[in-house]
């Protein structure tokens, strides 16, 4: 965010005496109060890839569960981020803060009491619901509670958080999956939401701001649905056919028979939906009320390309991390743990860059910044793609990672305000919120896509290779392959605790390491389209901004 809030003074009502003393002795405190919270997003977001094989072995996770349960929580945090945003501004922020932060308890809880693949999907659900509201929630909080550099500086740490909570995230999962039970991942932030809950009770004033927009109801109702049908379609393609129906849909009274997948008729009806909910946005706009999408937002050059860029990287950077995991336990039959430490060369690296973004920001520009970022995304993702080997240490890993996450860091750190730089200062908040909606957008469309390029190639690829090496019947060779193909890869370990199956075993590693690569050439792809997007973006009027300028811009959270 930038500094919105401090321009409209007179629309911040606050409080009160008691918040006014609030604000001025103990901002701190209350800042360390929202970011032990916000902690819980960022460790439970980085944490669920790790956990995934261990889900799939205990509640039975089909590969269309596994999608589900990534893709699901991005999709209803992206739905939900701009509506609750207003919602909190109109209502109260620290209210909205503790309301999302006891939704996202609740659904922790019941996520890791689940005793089946719809119930923990339904309680990710929750999940993203009670985030959604904390997130938006804390950035106008900090933006209000804080001016100058002192704002600077919270937004430093705000961003140190998420990067040490994700860095945190895959290790605390591996080591709580490997010696007590994925279930503890979730069950965690039970404690840590209740400190939390106490000290913004007891540190966090209220703060409200009249900005006289209204929600848009059937904007909401079009956004969601139209978003949800169209990563329904990318999930279940494989399950229910891409045009032609393996199987009929069924949905309560509804049952859809015939040759024709529910698929194309649910990717169709998505994009419908969407398409309306530009036009719905041009009438409310016509009528002078506030729409859901400020379309005029997307006329300024650098805050439209900017977002595609967002959109783009975002799908494959999150849709690589859903990947690795799966390979690591599967065909290297490493425990969670390590899998865990391996991961954290990326984390590493991102944390490393997020140091060096704004130096380099006042060396070469904001944007130049975020190209390089891309640049060496794409790098680490083909040397990702060229270490994975059935026959070599999935250890080698940590090297590409460690570039991967450099070039994330850099990225990341600058893109935001490289988006929001053009933006009025009035117009910020609801920017921020669209650009974080598209993050997490690519996010959900990014485990999809990349999810399903995955286990179709998995399917494709070990049935290829089994056809060259095995002797068994072609019956029994599809049996295997459904097998390996319906855990994920995770029957792969048990597979090869059969005599006699030695050859199977090797094809099934050998076909998911192809399928893993072609995922990560995906990824790469997507990360490329968001570089030569890029190159939209107008130049920085200041490429050698100074050093406390710079400093402001690197702390806007992303």
């Amino acid at each position: 965010m930038n500094d919105a809030t401090e321009d409209r003074p007179s629309k911040v009502q606050a409080a009160p005496a008691e918040a006014s003393r609030a604000l001025s002795d103990h901002p701190w405190w209350a800042l360390s109060a929202l970011l032990i919270g916000l902690s819980m997003i960022v460790i439970d977001g980085s944490v669920v890839n790790v956990l995934l094989p261990d889900m799939v072995d205990d509640l039975q996770l089909t590969t269309t569960d596994v999608l589900w349960v990534n893709s699901i929580y991005s999709l209803i945090f992206a739905s939900l981020l701009i509506p609750i945003g207003l919602i909190s501004d109109k209502y109260g922020r620290r209210k909205l803060f503790l309301i999302g932060t006891v939704v996202f308890m609740l659904g922790s809880f019941g996520a890791g009491a689940s005793t089946g693949p719809d119930m923990l999907i339904a309680l990710r659900a929750v999940q993203a619901i009670g985030a959604s509201m904390m997130l938006p929630s804390s950035v106008a909080i900090i933006n209000v509670m804080f001016t100058g550099k002192q704002r600077a500086m919270a937004f430093g740490l705000w961003g140190a958080v998420f990067g040490g909570a994700a860095a945190l995230g895959p290790l605390l999962g591996g080591w709580l999956a490997q010696d007590y039970s994925w279930r503890w991942a979730f069950y965690i932030n039970v404690p840590v939401a209740i400190l939390s809950s106490i000290l913004v009770w007891r540190y966090v004033p209220e703060s409200k701001v009249d900005s006289g927009d209204s929600l848009d109801p059937v904007g909401i109702v079009l956004s969601v649905t139209g978003l949800s049908l169209v990563v329904f379609a990318l999930i279940e393609g494989d399950s229910y056919g891409w045009w032609n129906q393996l199987r009929p849909f069924t949905a309560g009274p509804i049952k859809l028979e015939g040759h024709l997948s529910i698929v194309p008729i649910a990717l169709g009806l998505g994009v419908l939906l969407l398409i309306l909910l530009v036009l719905w946005a041009k009438h409310r706009m016509a009528v002078g009320k506030t729409p859901l999408i400020d379309l005029p937002l997307f006329a300024i050059p650098r805050y439209g390309y900017g977002n595609i860029v967002a959109l783009v990287v975002s799908l494959g950077e999150f849709g690589i991390l859903f990947m690795l995991p799966l390979w690591i336990q599967s065909v290297a039959g490493y425990n969670p743990l390590n899998t865990g430490i391996i991961l954290t060369g990326l984390a590493l690296g991102a944390l490393v860059s997020g140091g060096m973004a704004r130096h380099l920001a006042a060396l070469l520009g904001p944007t130049k910044v975020v190209r390089v970022g891309m640049a060496l995304e794409i790098v680490g993702i083909l040397g990702t793609a060229m270490v994975l080997a059935p026959t070599r240490s999935p250890w080698w890993l940590m090297g590409p990672l460690f570039v991967y996450g450099i070039g994330l860091g850099l990225a990341s750190a600058q893109l935001t305000s490289v988006v929001l730089e053009d933006v009025p200062p009035d117009k910020s908040g609801r920017a921020s919120a669209m650009t974080s909606t598209f993050r997490q957008l690519g996010s959900a469309l990014g485990s999809a896509i990349l999810g399903s390029v995955l286990f179709a190639g998995l399917g494709h690829f070990m049935t290829v290779d089994l056809k060259g090496v095995s002797n068994l019947p072609e019956a029994q060779q599809q049996q295997i392959v459904d097998t390996v193909k319906g855990s994920s890869g995770q029957a792969i370990p048990k597979l090869a605790k059969v005599p006699g199956l030695g050859p199977e075993v090797e094809a099934a590693r050998s076909g998911y390491t192809t399928a893993a690569k072609d995922t990560a050439y995906v990824a790469a792809l997507f990360v490329l389209m968001g570089l030569l997007v890029s190159f939209g973006l107008p130049k920085d009027e200041q490429a050698n901004a100074d050093a406390s300028a710079v400093d402001e811009l690197a702390a806007q959270p992303s």
